[in-house]
């Protein structure tokens, strides 16, 4: 019943067809409406690929959740950037993992293992040198997999960048859609293809060392620990990097450093392929497991340091505190950890046939990969067992307050409302768990960076059923049958996100859930993880923005009315209209995230002054429908609850109006 009047096949505006019923509003309104949906989603494969994309984007929201945008800016956009080095880098390093040391270094080398596996046998029988070298086109190619899939969906937005930029400095809420971020990524994606291949190259050459490596492979390890440094350095360059324009210092250093990284690689395959040096004897592929190993301790301690940055900041003298970033931070590592993991892991179940791998099985991951799965597994009961707690905890005081609010708006309430009374009253304790979420998460990051802080036992070669064992007295066959039982908890969360991705288009209701996990997610540029999706607001609020100006300059008066997160992008597209395009423009808000979570959640970007402004720039003509039943949605400037003391002389105190449940 509709049809388009601007836009692509992506996203655009719509109208009602003439002579259908409602196809204008009262009085004659013209009804136009704004789909972005494909924006952030679009296919059912693309939303699948965005699921294994998910660490990535949680680690992009995180810099995005830093307390103010002065003073810890560049520290924490600089510790968050590194953490999402060590990601691409975990990325690779799992791949690695199941390539190179359980299939190429312990499957191909045990008879049993390749014995009635034709795929593996052929290859079994050649040189330890020639397997790793014909295996390394496994990781290879996941590289060139994320590295076109970062690259292609951005694409399409490019004919909707503002004509105009911001400039480096602190961004503010108006500032998302001016901001061309491609610069900034093709910078950060080129960096990151170089940590991914020089980390493949860490890895085949660590492998290699021994007393009598050669010359050659002692400079090719140089290079690559050069490498490794200078992706480093780049990403702590912030006024290098951030430059909103095409910079040839910066765009250029970044392309050859990535094409060093692609020819040292080849340079480093041929290496292994050729020398005649001997390799070290080992179960696993040499030192692959302490390479991981510090892998797993830097994270811990780059989420030590981002909680740092947080506790020091100004802003943990008001509410919105900013413990966003260390959380999103630490449950982006805690996915990636857990991916990982469980990709080694089942491959060498795979291989084990039917010997359980928890234990000293013949093909192993190494024990930094056990140590993870079991402090994930322990971080997520703990977190379950914490939000019980809390749900029980805090039941009293949400349903006196629910029971409260019913009884005000209720007053004279027949006796066969009773059931519907308490349905409400059930439905407002529910909604107002949202505020206990912040300590529960918290805790979920305090026990991932214990869990992470492990990883120092896989240095030395200690695996949990014995440390444990030894030290706690606890069985090593229960340590073992809790790790496998942990595998298929993690199999299951990657299911169930899976399953989630396809159920959002088929269920409305939990379509809306995981529409706001993606909304909040793909809204922010991608300032930290070149891999991460691409944000559709650098496409919506430029598009948004010039459709209302596009309408106002037809001589029209233009009511924006948004639910949800479509709230967020009116606003952001109300604070970069023209001044003579607001005077003509009025705001309808409703169920809008902008104080609940926004505003607790990016301190930086939306505060009440941001808010403010919104109102300023469209003459204060902005209404704002809440109600105490919402789980996302709230009040913008005051609740305006009965007996609420009025403030006739703030604007802002008419913006907010509760509805009761119908």
């Amino acid at each position: 019943h509709a049809y388009q009047v601007a836009g692509d096949s992506n996203g655009g505006f719509f109208r009602p067809r003439p002579g259908y019923p409602d196809s204008s509003g009262p009085g004659g309104v013209t009804v136009e409406a704004y789909r972005w949906s494909d924006l952030p989603s679009g296919t059912a494969v693309r939303t699948l690929s965005l699921v294994f994309l998910l660490p990535f984007m949680l680690c992009n929201v995180a810099t995005w959740m830093r307390p103010n945008p002065a003073g810890s800016d560049n520290t924490m956009k600089a510790l968050c950037r590194i953490l999402g080095l060590t990601l691409t880098a975990l990325y690779v390093l799992s791949i690695v993992g199941a390539a190179l040391d359980l299939v190429a270094w312990q499957c191909m080398a045990s008879p049993r293992c390749v014995r009635d596996r034709d795929w593996l046998s052929w290859l079994g029988t050649q040189p330890t040198g020639l397997r790793l070298a014909v295996l390394s086109l496994v990781p290879t190619g996941a590289i060139a997999l994320i590295w076109w899939l970062s690259a292609r969906p951005g694409r399409p937005f490019s004919a909707f960048h503002a004509p105009t930029t911001t400039g480096s400095g602190p961004y503010r809420l108006g500032d998302v859609g001016r901001w061309d971020s491609g610069p900034l990524v093709g910078r950060l994606r080129s960096i990151h293809v170089a940590t991914a291949f020089a980390t493949l190259d860490a890895s085949l050459l660590a492998a290699r060392l021994s007393p009598d490596v050669s010359v050659v492979t002692l400079v090719l390890a140089a290079l690559v620990a050069a490498v490794l440094a200078c992706c480093i350095a780049l990403v702590c360059a912030g006024k290098l990097l951030d430059h909103p324009e095409p910079h040839p210092t910066a765009d250029v250093t970044t392309r050859l450093l990535r094409t060093f990284a692609c020819g040292l690689t080849v340079l480093v395959v041929v290496d292994v392929l050729i020398d005649p040096a001997q390799w070290p004897p080992g179960i696993g592929l040499p030192r692959y497991g302490a390479f991981l190993a510090w892998v797993f301790l830097a994270q811990t301690l780059l989420l030590a340091g981002i909680g740092l940055v947080v506790l020091r900041s100004r802003g943990l003298r008001g509410r919105r505190r900013g413990w966003g970033a260390p959380a999103i931070a630490a449950v982006a590592t805690g996915l990636a950890v857990a991916f990982s993991s469980e990709l080694v892991y089942r491959v060498a179940d795979l291989l084990n046939r039917e010997e359980p791998t928890a234990a000293r099985a013949v093909i192993s991951p190494p024990p930094a990969y056990k140590w993870a799965i079991f402090g994930f597994v322990l971080a997520v009961l703990g977190t379950l067992v914490v939000a019980g707690l809390v749900t029980v905890v805090s039941a009293r005081g949400r349903y006196r307050v629910a029971a409260d609010i019913v009884a005000r708006d209720f007053p004279d309430a027949p006796r066969k409302a009773e059931p519907r009374l308490r349905q409400v009253e059930r439905t407002i304790a529910r909604a107002r768990f949202t505020e206990h979420l912040e300590p529960i998460t918290m805790v979920y990051a305090c026990l991932i960076g214990l869990g992470l802080a492990t990883s120092v036992l896989g240095l030395m070669g200690r695996f949990p059923a014995e440390v444990i064992q030894g030290y706690i007295g606890v069985p090593g066959e229960l340590v073992n049958f809790f790790l496998g039982g942990g595998s298929y908890v993690i199999a299951a969360i990657l299911l169930g996100l899976v399953v989630g991705g396809v159920f959002a288009y088929r269920t409305a209701e939990f379509r809306r859930y995981v529409g706001v996990i993606w909304d909040l997610g793909t809204f922010w540029p991608r300032g930290t993880h070149p891999f991460a999706p691409p944000c559709y607001a650098e496409r919506a609020v430029p598009e948004l923005t010039r459709r209302i100006t596009y309408l106002v300059g037809q001589g029209n008066r233009v009511l924006l009315s948004g639910h949800s997160h479509g709230s967020v992008l009116l606003a952001a597209a109300v604070l970069q209209l023209p001044e003579r395009v607001g005077k003509r423009v009025a705001l309808l808000t409703y169920g809008s995230p902008l104080r609940r979570l926004y505003g607790p959640l990016f301190p930086a970007y939306v505060d009440e002054d941001v808010l403010r402004e919104v109102g300023r720039r469209v003459g204060w003509r902005w209404i704002n429908i809440w109600r105490d039943t919402d789980q996302i949605g709230s009040w913008i400037f005051s609740p305006n609850r009965p007996g609420d003391p009025a403030r006739p002389e703030d604007p802002a105190a008419t913006v907010d109006r509760r509805q009761i449940d119908p």
